[in-house]
């Protein structure tokens, strides 16, 4: 891991940019601390530049409540080398999302398994890392979307102690068999009226989960109009499972 920035944003938070071999991150962590930092690992859908705002806010939310927080491009997305085939996916499923078509599942898994067999090693990887530093500390909990991606983690990596997952984007059937194996505690955050989700394979992701303590948090609305209030009720979530 090699720092090639840093700076102080508000509150004092720490934000240093990192790359890690090729893929680029982010670290924030609170501005003051007696202690080392649970960890809370940042999801989102790819674009760090597009998605820095909202990626920034919702680190400054952990870091107010003592966590360190961070997040990492994903495969083929900013300005990491792009996929043929995953472009190609993404321009068939937006073909049929325009054209009112079912979603194939065929085009589910072109677009999604390849991006969580890549995506998770890394995100590894990286936690490896970020472990390492000196005032950062377990348990780790991993927060936000692409589903699968936090899928996998949950089952794959010991490390993660709880999670915090968003709803809305395509599920693999093979996801499906996975998630029945996720045990950690874990909490859903569901769009009712998310263009681009496909509401009742939400549902029965839900259901699929094999976690004792599972919650669904369901707001009218589309994909972006997520109530800020979901956040204090993210953090209130991590404080039970990562304190």
């Amino acid at each position: 891991m090699r720092f090639t920035s840093e700076r102080r944003i508000d509150d004092g938070v720490g934000e240093r940019a990192f790359t890690l071999g090729e893929i680029p991150g982010i670290l924030w962590t609170p501005g003051s601390a007696s202690a080392p930092a649970p960890l809370i690992l940042l999801g989102h859908p790819g674009g760090l530049p597009a998605m820095y705002p909202r990626l920034v806010a919702r680190a400054r939310s952990c870091a107010a409540e003592g966590f360190a927080a961070a997040t990492i491009e994903l495969p083929w997305s900013g300005d990491r080398p792009r996929s043929a085939a995953a472009e190609q996916a993404r321009a068939d499923l937006r073909r049929a999302l325009e054209a009112g078509e079912p979603v194939d599942d065929e085009i589910i898994d072109r677009l999604v398994l390849p991006l969580v067999d890549r995506a998770v090693p890394e995100w590894r990887a990286t936690l490896d890392a970020l472990l390492a530093l000196p005032g950062i500390g377990g348990p780790v909990g991993y927060a936000g979307g692409v589903i699968g991606i936090g899928i996998r983690l949950a089952v794959v990596e010991p490390r993660i102690a709880a999670a915090l997952l968003f709803a809305g984007s395509f599920v693999p059937r093979t996801l499906f068999e996975e998630a029945r194996q996720v045990t950690v505690p874990l909490q859903v955050l569901l769009q009712w009226d998310d263009e681009g989700n496909d509401r009742q394979m939400a549902l029965d992701l839900f259901d699929a989960f094999g976690s004792r303590e599972k919650t669904l948090h369901a707001n009218m609305g589309g994909h972006t109009g997520v109530p800020q209030f979901e956040g204090d009720a993210g953090n209130r979530f991590f404080a039970r499972h990562l304190r």
